[in-house]
């Protein structure tokens, strides 16, 4: 908790210092934060998750055995993410029914949400062995890189999307790298569409993606000993069709000062200046293929919904 702590204080050091400041959509995912994301899941607006729910009801038994090792034998299915597991557990399922010999894995960075998914796993699904893994993605790649035997990885929910291209090009050779070409990797890609849909599922009616934004602050509040006014702030996003883009920000709606204990400093903003805090890019099939070559990975088979609006990829690495 020490050490997550110290790099929470300097992530929030280097972001606040920055023009302009940013901090890092990872830190979202506190208790709090993993909770309302799963009622952004269920919003009418927000569709990646019941678009991936639809192709794995649809493709769930042709992608288990596009991840099953094609020469048999047991396997580690490792997810990256987990969360509440609810579009995996179709997969788990198709496995389980299979007979196909593999131990589940999920990681999840928070804890609340890794204790909620083992409990309705072992309800659920009795027969599944599960090692379940609190780390964030650095420390799970790492573990990757050490783990012997076959694995498939997942990623699912768009998560790729959150990364800046250049970092996703660095996340996604970090993921080839203890890869065999026996071994396979799933990834969720959002797809570009009408840009007012992609807008609206980052900016709901109901205002739970604001809430979700700002907890950001009031994890600060309490980890930190911030004092964020979350009453003079405002949740912002815009998205650009040319460069595929979702951009979520904070903004402060007034001149104002804060106080971040841990720091010991005072951080000025000036009355609309924003901290961004989000991207979630689009991407289309060909980017996609383009994308997974340069990480040193093949396009294996792309599964899709009816209406073409995400991607299950899977992937494995290519040949020396």
């Amino acid at each position: 908790m020490l050490k997550l702590l110290t790099e929470l204080a300097q992530h929030v050091a280097d972001g606040l210092s920055r023009v302009p400041k940013a901090l890092s959509s990872k830190y979202f995912y506190d208790d709090a934060g993993s909770r309302l994301f799963q009622q952004i899941m269920d919003l009418p607006e927000y569709y990646p998750t019941r678009t991936e729910f639809a192709i794995f009801r649809e493709h769930g038994a042709a992608i288990a055995a596009a991840l099953s090792p094609a020469a048999g034998g047991e396997f580690a299915l490792v997810e990256l993410g987990a969360g509440d597991g609810a579009k995996t557990k179709l997969l788990l399922r198709e496995l389980l029914a299979a007979g196909t010999a593999f131990t589940y894995a999920p990681v999840d960075i928070s804890a609340g949400a890794m204790t909620g998914l083992v409990d309705s796993l072992r309800r659920e699904l009795p027969a599944l062995r599960v090692a379940p893994v609190v780390a964030d993605y650095a420390t799970a790649l790492t573990q990757l890189r050490t783990q012997p035997g076959s694995k498939a990885v997942l990623f699912l929910g768009s998560n790729i999307g959150n990364f800046h291209p250049a970092e996703r090009l660095d996340f996604l050779r970090q993921l080839a790298a203890p890869l065999t070409p026996a071994d396979r990797l799933l990834i969720g890609f959002d797809l570009q569409k009408d840009p007012r849909r992609i807008r609206a599922a980052y900016d709901d009616a109901q205002g739970v993606t604001a809430a979700f934004n700002l907890n950001l602050l009031t994890r600060l509040n309490r980890e930190l000993g911030a004092d964020f006014d979350l009453a003079h702030w405002q949740h912002y996003t815009d998205y650009n069709p040319l460069s595929g883009a979702v951009r979520s920000y904070l903004v402060s709606t007034r001149t104002q000062q804060v106080r971040i204990q841990a720091l010991d400093e005072t951080v000025d903003f000036a009355a609309w200046e924003v901290i961004h805090t989000e991207n979630s890019y689009k991407f289309t099939l060909p980017q996609i293929e383009a994308l997974a070559a340069e990480a040193g990975l093949r396009v294996v088979a792309s599964f899709t919904d009816a209406a073409s609006d995400f991607a299950d990829v899977v992937l494995t690495a290519q040949e020396e």
